[in-house]
């Protein structure tokens, strides 16, 4: 076959360089603990607050927001090895003094913890 061509005369493309914009930045993880956010530039000139460690959500309860503290991880469908290390992602269920919650927000981007009630199974 000739240099450069798959089998069926397609041609190979190269992927290209490396570019800045293509890069990832450095993993944020939200641990359970007293409130420290962070504020970060971002593109175009903008900020955003990262949370680093919080212990307050709030939970949305019959359609109305309520503050409520956290005590415990109890489960993280992302990974399950999370939840032991108190690590708060979107999709966690996390145990509240107004019962179990689902986490609906991505903490590490928004600077808080926004969730709600999970029914109780009987």
């Amino acid at each position: 076959m000739k240099h450069g061509r798959k089998l069926t005369g397609g041609r190979y493309t190269n992927k290209g360089k490396k570019k800045l914009h293509s890069l990832r930045g450095q993993q944020r993880i939200t641990k359970l603990g007293e409130i420290k956010t962070k504020s970060m530039g971002t593109r175009g000139g903008n900020s955003k607050k990262v949370s680093l460690t919080q212990n307050q959500a709030n939970v949305i309860v019959k359609g109305k927001a309520q503050k409520a503290k956290i005590s415990n991880v109890l489960e993280t469908p992302s990974n399950r090895f999370w939840a032991r290390q108190n690590i708060i992602t979107k999709g966690a269920i996390i145990e509240t003094e107004l019962g179990k919650a689902q986490i609906t927000n991505r903490p590490s981007q928004e600077g808080m913890i926004q969730a709600v009630l999970v029914p109780e199974e009987n």
